[in-house]
């Protein structure tokens, strides 16, 4: 290993900021026409289907599902025709679990931890250099797009911008790059006050005029109660605003009304964003192609690409649905036709059955809107396969589908585990989204099509969502473990389709969260959710913003809060929970404290065994100061349906009592399993690109962002324990101290 001088840093510096002609990659390699995948058929065509925050607990495909799970008719259908994966682990936030998807890798490599934000740097980001599913399958001659959710890099923090699908290897993209939607608009486009309808539309069945942002406009009258959608409803699902008080078109606006077509409205109008091949269309939100139901919106669009392709080439569509993630808001009723009989019992005694009087910021009706929402995306799923002729419909209306009448692959997985409020018993609502327990992190992965042997069973073997990237190599017939430059995390998912006897890939399965990296390290604010005068409550910094805090219920405790609950200091907020704490406790000792959720959390199992880690920044009262709780807990899971076995840290940890030899042999050896999983990805300074050694690529790299872009890149390094966000002299400085070096292996463990 060599290393330079300090004395002679600044000369070698500025030596390096001279003109440099830095080598280019070696251009992928496209095979041939008549290349074969290894089955030794042409490659199938691939529809990967994600559904966001669609744990495994609402799936009664699987099992489960509780009392009212959402109906998936469509999904069902899917699933009996292939094969479910009924032990299968993402990561528990839908960022890193969907890089687990598109790289192979844990978050322990990519260092994506948890949701992007605003404020995360792209060190936590899929990097430019990382091959992606799409890059790997053009070397198989595959076309690849995206259509919906991206949420994996950018546009903040990242030089390519809204383009980023485009530097991941995505040939066309079409949807929302940051990926959450927005907030509520409480004013229906501006026409009432700010709060007046809490799910974004007018409510009630009543006449009125529909005006759109190229100035037309339709009358609408008042639509039947029973079975329709009401005329705010209506109106916005067709990218309008209604106005209740006119029901002429040709009458002037009432007093007062203004008509905002530039205002975020949750699932019905987003900043879309169309990539294709590298060019960059960012759709305003008075455009109309911004304006209508997201699942629609990302149904279509993926179903003109598909019926867009030419017959010689194939192609992978990633539908990243929306669906059912926050903020809760109801779909269009033609949508949902099995959810009626839940909301009218719910609102026994209100004439309007439609469901649109439900509350958006009520748990209770979150529930039922939730389930509302994940139907919506079963409906469009069937229309998706209809309209691209993947399936066909009975005499009765229901979906047939035939894996085998297309050389299409189907996959649907859900991208992390539910969100507390929206859990079906019997999974733990407070062991979630966001944590390492079983109701964070197990989701539903089914597998449809041709390579499907005795279709209609179930996998119970380990699964992990990094299984995905090796398994679309291998629909392609690449060995993604050759192609792949750095070390992944996958196993192989195909032969558990070709062999029902086969047995289990994985010795372990492995999941992550914690906190992605901001400048000078920086969190996410406190989000304070369910405190009352009579319950503490939680706090999590799970949620990007003041806006994400809010469309989850939550109360924000950060800087620019504005909820009468926060214990007021100027105005500053606090920057984390046990902040929360402190200023509770000073203002008064006996309230109750805020329950701290885990800053970072991950778990590993085996077949019957699983740990789970938590660490916790907490208040300690004593020192005022604060704390770094770690717990380790201990349990036996499985996947028994109806009623798993699921962890319970204040009922079944298993560490609370002597273990027997057969726990304690499983104890000591998931401990070693892990303690080696976490030391298989070495720290190498400098190597941004992160292909194994420190060189004149690095520098040439390094010398082209500073030069062009000089803000957060993978070449900002960690300096004196924290990165700036700055790609400057101080990163080449950290390039040249490392310079030759090459980097210790890394390796994976499954």
């Amino acid at each position: 290993m060599h290393r330079f001088s300090h004395v002679l840093l600044p000369a070698l510096l500025a030596l390096f900021l001279l003109p440099m002609i830095a080598c280019s990659p070696a251009g992928a390699t496209i095979f041939a026409d008549g290349f074969e995948s290894s089955d030794g058929g042409p490659p199938p065509n691939i529809l990967f289907i994600v559904m966001d925050d669609v744990g495994i607990d609402q799936m009664a495909a699987f099992g489960y599902g509780g009392l009212t799970p959402p109906p998936m008719p469509n999904i069902e259908a899917i699933a009996e025709a292939g094969v479910k994966f009924r032990n299968t682990w993402s990561m528990p936030e839908c960022s890193p679990g969907r890089a687990a998807f598109f790289t192979g890798r844990f978050p322990l490599r990519t260092d994506m931890y948890q949701a992007l934000g605003p404020n995360d740097l792209a060190n936590s980001q899929i990097s430019p250099f990382d091959l992606t599913v799409p890059k790997l399958l053009k070397k198989a001659g595959y076309e690849s797009a995206m259509f919906g959710k991206f949420h994996l890099a950018g546009p903040e923090h990242n030089e390519a911008g809204n383009a980023t699908p485009a530097v991941l290897g995505w040939d066309r993209f079409h949807g929302w790059v940051g990926g959450l939607p927005g907030s509520v608009d409480t004013t229906a486009g501006g026409v009432h006050e700010a709060g007046e309808w809490r799910c974004g539309f007018y409510p009630h069945h009543l006449a009125g005029a529909c005006h759109f942002s190229d100035g037309a406009c339709t009358s609408l009258p008042a639509p039947p109660v029973l079975g329709h959608d009401s005329s705010g409803m209506a109106c916005m699902a067709q990218g309008g605003i209604f106005v209740r008080e006119q029901d002429d078109c040709d009458a002037p606006l009432p007093d007062g009304v203004t008509l905002d077509f530039n205002r975020e409205n949750a699932f019905y109008v987003s900043p879309l964003v169309i990539v294709d091949n590298g060019n960059v269309e960012e759709v305003p939100l008075s455009d109309p192609r911004a304006r209508g139901y997201r699942t629609t919106i990302e149904t279509d669009a993926a179903i003109q690409w598909i019926n867009s392709r030419p017959g010689d080439a194939p192609w992978m569509a990633t539908v990243s649905y929306s669906a059912a993630h926050t903020p809760w808001q109801p779909a269009p009723m033609h949508l949902t036709p099995q959810s009626g009989p839940l909301i009218a019992q719910l609102l026994p005694d209100s004439p309007d059955f439609s469901g649109n009087l439900l509350d958006c910021t009520n748990t209770v009706h979150g529930r039922i809107i939730q389930n509302q929402m994940t139907e919506a995306m079963d409906t469009e799923i069937g229309r998706l396969l209809l309209e691209t002729g993947l399936a066909t419909h009975d005499g009765l209306g229901n979906l047939v589908y035939d894996p085998q009448a297309s050389n299409t692959v189907i996959v649907i997985v859900g991208d992390n585990g539910s969100l507390g409020f929206a859990v079906k018993a019997p999974f733990n609502p407070v062991l979630a989204k966001g944590g390492s327990y079983q109701t964070g992190v197990w989701v539903p992965l089914i597998v449809a099509g041709p390579h499907v042997a005795q279709p209609g069973r179930s996998v119970e073997h380990m699964v992990n969502a990094v299984d995905l990237f090796q398994f679309f190599g291998e629909l392609a017939g690449l060995d993604a473990q050759q192609e792949s430059p750095r070390t992944i995390d996958s196993v192989a998912l195909l032969p558990y389709l070709r062999n029902p006897a086969q047995a289990s890939l994985r010795t372990i399965n492995f999941t992550q969260a914690g906190v992605n990296i901001q400048a000078d390290n920086g969190r996410n604010g406190p989000c304070v959710m369910s405190r009352s005068a009579t319950a503490g409550g939680s706090c999590t910094q799970i949620p990007t913003s003041k806006s994400v805090c809010e469309d989850n219920l939550g109360v924000w405790w950060g800087p620019a809060y504005t909820d009468a609950s926060v214990v007021d200091n100027g105005g500053a907020g606090y920057a984390q929970c046990w902040q929360v704490n402190q200023a509770i406790f000073a203002a008064d000792p006996l309230a109750l404290p805020v329950e701290v959720l885990p800053e970072s959390s991950l778990a590993i199992r085996d077949d019957d065994y699983k740990i789970v880690h938590n660490t916790t920044i907490n208040y300690d009262s004593a020192a005022d100061a604060a704390r770094q709780d770690v717990s380790v807990e201990f349990y036996r899971v499985d996947q028994a349906t109806p009623v798993p076995m699921l962890e319970d840290p204040a009922g079944n940890n298993l560490l609370d009592g002597p273990l027997t030899t057969e726990q304690q042999t499983a104890y000591d050896h998931l401990t070693a399993r892990l303690d080696e999983l976490l030391a298989s990805q070495p720290d190498c300074p400098g190597d941004g690109n992160k292909d194994g050694v420190v060189d004149s690529t690095d520098l040439a790299e390094w010398k082209r962002i500073a030069g062009q872009w000089g803000l957060s890149s993978v070449y900002d390094f960690l300096v004196e324990g924290s990165f700036d966000g700055h790609t400057d002299a101080t990163d080449g400085i950290v390039i040249l101290s490392n310079y030759n070096t090459t980097c210790p292996a890394s390796h994976a463990v499954h």
